[in-house]
């Protein structure tokens, strides 16, 4: 029988993962003036943990040895937005609001993906719930992060 309890690693790891997005959060309330500057950092962050989501999907394709285009499509998806929306925001074409919201929303359907792909981790109710709740977070302070850049 697999053991499916959750160790402490990927547990203390996986929250020590959102803490560059709770510092931004915590820079842009308490001093609006860095507020762009901490919408820039966590925007970017938020941008490399989907590709890094992207990653997971390719390998768990590469370890099917699946034949298929699409989930190797998907996987390179995340990165892709990322870019996407972080470029005109860079360039200063666009207000930061939409870039982040458009990651935020990105991290909180990620898991989809993960079905979609047909996630080892699916097999595991613990790695999902983890799974889940690193994204689900990630997401929520990115979105919030994109309310705190609307009133800088």
């Amino acid at each position: 029988m697999t053991d499916v309890r959750l160790r402490a690693p990927p547990l203390v790891l996986g929250g020590a993962g959102l803490s560059p997005q709770v510092a931004c959060v915590l820079v842009a309330l308490a001093d609006p003036q860095y507020g762009a500057a901490a919408a820039i950092v966590g925007g970017l962050y938020a941008a490399v943990i989907l590709s890094f989501l992207g990653g997971m999907w390719w390998m768990q394709a590469l370890c099917r040895s699946d034949a298929r285009w699409w989930p190797y499509a998907l996987a390179v998806a995340p990165s892709l937005v990322g870019w996407a929306v972080l470029l005109p925001w860079l360039l200063g074409i666009v207000a930061p609001q939409g870039p982040l919201i458009v990651l935020a929303a990105a991290l909180l359907v990620s898991p989809l993906g993960d079905r979609m792909v047909g996630s080892l981790m699916g097999e595991v109710p613990a790695w999902r719930r983890l799974r889940h709740l690193l994204s689900g977070g990630l997401g929520a302070l990115t979105l919030l992060l994109a309310m705190l850049a609307a009133r800088g």
